[in-house]
């Protein structure tokens, strides 16, 4: 009797993964099919890294739409792999800093101080001028 598998999801990633790699190995084989791939990498990646770059300055996933673009670059260009290998060192030794103990304590603390200094300026100024709701007028 013979067992009827169903195949899993890491059976069907292997799969893909196997077409993808034939079709990436016949696209090099093909000078225009390659540099037609390799222009629409680019394109894509600097759109997305473009893209994460105008949100560093609006709302959005700004860091992450970076890494994202330099991956999509890294996939075709040595040039965007060393940049990524480098943005990911900096991102861990940034990961690293920002979870040592000290340095915590110490952003704990400077928060902690900003926020009684904010609250004592607002008492201040509350003192000053007096409280007057905006819609009594």
């Amino acid at each position: 009797m013979a067992i009827n598998r169903k195949k899993g999801v890491q059976d069907r990633l292997g799969d893909l993964r196997e077409v993808a790699g034939r079709l990436r190995a016949f696209m090099r084989a093909h000078r225009l099919l390659n540099t037609t791939w390799r222009i629409g990498v680019f394109t894509v990646g600097a759109a997305v890294l473009a893209a994460g770059l105008v949100m560093m300055v609006t709302p959005g996933p700004g860091w992450a739409a970076i890494f994202i673009g330099l991956a999509i670059l890294a996939t075709e260009f040595a040039w965007a792999q060393r940049v990524l290998s480098r943005a990911k060192r900096a991102a861990e030794r940034a990961k690293d800093k920002a979870l040592d103990p000290r340095v915590r304590r110490r952003n704990a603390i400077i928060a902690i101080a900003l926020g009684l200094a904010g609250a004592a300026a607002i008492v201040a100024y509350l003192s000053v001028f007096g409280i007057e709701p905006p819609f009594t007028r």
